[in-house]
Formats: structure tokens, sequence, C-alpha cells
């Protein structure tokens, strides 16, 4: 019994997206492998670079390990982690905000981790331990994103004036800390400040803590591309396919805010990647959250450890901050990518 033509062609029509969907995965894939090959290259290319160059042959050689395996490899992971964590971050809070410019930095996030990190070192004369200012930094960056959660949802803001919320919560973070440098005399508090500028000099093996902390709720976020393609879709669309909004929008603050701060301690604040790295994926293809989540950590870790070790080379017998340097590579590529795609 031949078929009715309304079923054929729908027949023909899930048969076509099937073969869509199935070559879209595909593309994907071999754009994730391709990231992590280059990201392998570079992580090597990390080792090797230096004051003193040193090629894989001597990485074993008793004079060179203690460069190679103290030194260098404990600073690139922390690059690889706080890398990842920051693109991770940038998509996922562009996705919650339904705003393409939000990201860590930008909205003022990563600066609220300064303060609480400033202000814990000047009232304590610097007598805190680290794990206590890791901790604030935590804190004070679920601070602003929580007052920019409450400006979006409560306050019906447009994205545009949600983001010159965000601008000027930024401004203010970076007056407190500006100002309470300037009237202390705190040797510490001036240190923390040019460290505040990013930079992953001080990072060792003792900083362990820091990156396992780091590690889980990365590779959660990493994983929550299908709520995230959902919650896309609107909000009135997104409960009728059963998402509790209110309790993914929590969750998924708590966890940018833990990795924005965590980032904070670790290298403290960079800027850019979590803008620049979303947008740079998704002008190449990968627009499904479940594919962009990981493309965003192989490429964050990536363009963060290039950053790196440029910081490390471009000046001799000394170091230039990497945040100086994302923001110099990464505010004239947005700007290129924006007139490209316009």
């Amino acid at each position: 019994m031949p078929l009715p033509q309304d079923l054929h062609s729908l027949l023909k029509d899930t048969a076509t997206f099937s073969l869509l969907e199935q070559q879209q995965r595909r593309h994907a894939h071999v754009r994730l492998w391709s990231l992590a090959g280059i990201l392998l290259l570079v992580f090597i290319f990390s080792l090797c670079a230096g004051e003193n160059w040193l090629w894989p042959t001597h990485w074993f050689d008793a004079q060179e390990q203690l460069f190679v395996w103290q030194l260098r490899l404990p600073r690139a992971l922390a690059v690889i982690l706080v890398g990842a964590g920051l693109a991770v971050a940038g998509a996922v809070m562009q996705s919650l905000f339904e705003n393409s410019l939000a990201e860590p930095g930008l909205l003022g996030v990563a600066n609220g981790a300064g303060v609480a990190l400033v202000l814990c070192v000047m009232l304590s004369n610097g007598l805190l331990p680290v794990w206590i200012l890791s901790l604030a930094a935590v804190a004070g960056a679920l601070v602003i994103t929580f007052i920019l959660l409450y400006f979006a949802r409560q306050r019906r803001l447009e994205n545009a004036r949600l983001l010159l919320v965000g601008i000027a919560i930024g401004i203010v973070c970076s007056a407190v800390m500006t100002w309470s440098v300037y009237f202390s005399s705190n040797l510490d508090l001036r240190q923390l400040m040019y460290w505040m500028m990013g930079g992953f000099g001080g990072v060792d093996w003792r900083q362990y803590w820091l990156g396992i902390m780091l590690v889980p709720v990365v590779v959660w976020m990493m994983g929550q591309g299908k709520t995230l393609n959902l919650l896309s879709l609107g909000l009135s669309q997104a409960q009728q396919l059963g998402v509790s909004v209110a309790v993914w929008r929590n969750i998924l603050v708590l966890a940018v805010g833990w990795v924005v701060g965590l980032s904070v301690a670790i290298a403290g604040v960079i800027g850019f990647v979590g803008l620049v790295i979303p947008h740079i994926l998704r002008l190449c293809g990968i627009t499904d959250q479940r594919h962009l989540l990981p493309a965003c950590a192989l490429a964050g870790a990536t363009v963060l450890l290039l950053a790196d070790v440029l910081a490390r080379i471009a000046l001799y017998s000394t170091e230039l901050p990497i945040g100086v340097v994302t923001a110099t590579i990464g505010a004239p590529l947005f700007i290129w990518l924006l007139v490209k795609a316009a």
C-alpha cells in the first residue's frame, strides 16, 4: 500500500534532518580533536620557552629538571585550567544573560573577586592565610554575579542597560582597589595590586589545591550544553520543556562565580578570554552548546597559554602581566571579528 504524500514528505524531511545533524556532529568532533591537538603542541612549546630555551631532549637532564618540572609544568597547568575556566564561564554567562557581550571581566565579576582580595589584605595587614584569601575571591565574584542577576531578572533591564550596569559595577570595583592601594602603605597590598593585573609568575605546586577545586566545576559546566540549549530558547519555552529555570540559573551562577573567583585567586584579573573565545568559535560554526562549551575550554586554554609564553619572552629579564597581553591582543581582535561579522 503506497504511503500518503504528506507522510512520505515527512519521512524524507526527517531523514534529511538526521543526516544534517550527523554531519554537524561529525564536523564538531573534528574541530574538538583539532583544538585538542593544537593545545598539546602549545603545551609542549610552553615547557620549552623561556629565558633559557629547553628542548624536549634536555627535559630530563639533571640541571634542567628543576626548570621544567618544578617551575614551568605547574605554571602551564595553571594557565590551562584558568584559560579553560574563563572561556567556559564567559560562554555560560552569555547564554544566561542572553547578551553576547557578557563575560566575567566586562561585567565586573572578576573585579568583585579582586576587591574581596584587596580588602582582606588591607584589613588583616597581610596576615590571613592563602586559603582564606582564595575563598574571599570566590565570595566577591559570587556577590557581583548575584547583583547582576538581580538587575537582570527583577528590574527587567534590557541587555544594553544590563551591560552598562555591569560596566559601572566594574568601574566601582576598580576604583575601590585603586583607592585602597593609594592610601595604604602595606607592601603586601601594593604587590597584590600588581599581581591583580594578571600573572602566573608565583604559581608552583603549592597552589595545586586551587586547581583541584577548579577542575570538577569546569568539567561539570562543560557538560551542561543541553540545558543551556533549552535555556537559550527563552523562559516560557524552557519551562514548557521541563527545565526549572530559576533552579538552573542559580546553580549556573554559583558555578560561574566559583570558577571566576578561583581563577582570580590563582592569577589575578584576566580579561577578554571569556568574551572573545566564544565569539570566535561561533563564527567558526560551533553554535550547539554541547560542542561549544568543550571547544571554549580547549581554545581558551590554548590562547591563554600562548599569551603566557608571550608575556614571558617578550621582554628580556622581565615578565609582562598576562592581563595586559590579553587586553592588547583581545580588544583589536574582538573589533575585527565584529566588523567581519557585520
